[in-house]
């Protein structure tokens, strides 16, 4: 069964280029020309959306902020804007990934696939355990061999976002725009230090690895 992908865009040369391009790569493209209000239950069933920021009808943030309310669907933000506040603003809001037009469909189409690659972590997975890491995503509660361990707001953020892809390397980078405040900390040395930090609080048990070149990731651990 092919995967669906619902775009959203208004304009209509880039959304038909954009729905030739994914009906080339093997997905089953729905295009919507507007933005609409969405409530659970008026999302089609589809594996990922396209969305366009400025629509007609109603905003894409606007659209974006309401999905992820009832919705964990990914979602990959197209915009003409290249200003970071806004970047930061969509992924905050609970995008997965951002584009700047103008650019090329075949990369948009490479993203819709890498991004369906990665495990989408369900609202019901509300606990993830990784080896002797017990990790509430929920109460914002972590565990090691049963020992509660107190975390700042950012750690917290950083040991969720390598929880949701458990042994899967996330880049710096990603870390740095999903986990950082870019106002105040969001650079990579800053997000080192709360990495150390992090695994000081951990303990002996080494659950965050170095990719080297890449970033970081979860892994059951072994005792020092």
């Amino acid at each position: 069964m092919r995967d669906r992908i619902l775009l959203v865009e208004d304009d209509e040369q880039l959304g038909s280029q954009i729905v030739g391009h994914l009906q080339g790569a093997g997905f089953e493209a729905l295009w919507w020309r507007e933005g609409r209000m969405l409530v659970a239950g008026e999302l089609p069933d589809v594996s990922l959306v396209v969305l366009d920021l400025m629509l007609p009808g109603t905003y894409g943030l606007d659209m974006l902020k309401a999905l992820r309310t009832f919705s964990e669907v990914p979602v990959l933000i197209l915009s003409a804007r290249n200003d970071t506040l806004d970047k930061v603003r969509s992924l905050k809001l609970g995008a997965d990934d951002y584009m700047t037009k103008p650019f090329w469909p075949e990369e948009l189409v490479e993203r819709v696939r890498a991004r369906l690659r990665r495990p989408t972590l369900q609202k019901e997975q509300a606990v993830v355990e990784v080896g002797p890491l017990r990790i509430d995503l929920q109460a914002h509660a972590v565990q090691v061999q049963g020992r509660p361990v107190e975390l700042t707001r950012v750690e917290f953020e950083l040991l969720a976002a390598l929880a949701r892809r458990p042994q899967e390397a996330v880049t710096r980078q990603w870390l740095v725009e999903h986990v950082l405040d870019p106002e105040r900390e969001g650079t990579e040395r800053t997000l080192d230090v709360h990495v150390s930090r992090l695994r000081r609080k951990l303990g002996p048990v080494k659950c965050v690895e170095t990719v080297w070149g890449v970033g970081y990731r979860l892994v059951p651990g072994e005792d020092a």
